[in-house]
């Protein structure tokens, strides 16, 4: 079921940036007056996954929130020494446990608005808590996608 949220533009452009520009390492979104997904705050390139996090956490634990992310590591191949640098764009809907039940459904009732207008994100993430969010689990995620 649709909520009937619109994504604006500033999040697909934002997008573009992250994809294609490299211009920002992550951009937060939120839904304003249940109406439309906006951005929220944006990372600098050389930002930490802590800063996203943190930008992702800010409104506080009752609140819910979207962040893409540009995510890269190092990759070996198998049966090779070379290791490679990848990058993976992936989106997690952070819906805290401590969040209303009505805030929780508008934003994952939501989700499949901003996975259709960001195309090309690797990976979709629901985190309800920090070991769901956190960089090791997520890296584990990402590199589960990954062909050895």
């Amino acid at each position: 079921m649709s909520s009937g949220v619109q994504v604006s533009e500033e999040c697909k452009t934002h997008f573009e940036e992250v994809k294609k520009g490299k211009k920002h390492r992550y951009v937060v979104f939120y839904i304003k007056d249940e109406k439309q997904i906006c951005v929220e705050s944006v990372g600098d390139r050389d930002a930490s996954y802590d800063a996203f996090l943190n930008d992702l956490m800010k409104a506080g634990e009752a609140e819910c929130r979207y962040g893409l992310y540009d995510f890269e590591y190092e990759h070996q191949c198998q049966g090779t020494s070379e290791s490679s640098r990848k990058q993976k764009l992936f989106l997690m809907s952070w819906c805290p446990d401590s969040a209303k039940i009505k805030k929780k459904m508008l934003y994952s009732s939501s989700f499949d608005a901003i996975k259709k207008s960001l195309v090309g994100v690797h990976k979709y993430i629901q985190a309800t808590d920090m070991a769901e969010a956190s960089k090791e689990e997520i890296e584990k995620q990402l590199r589960s996608t990954d062909r050895s």
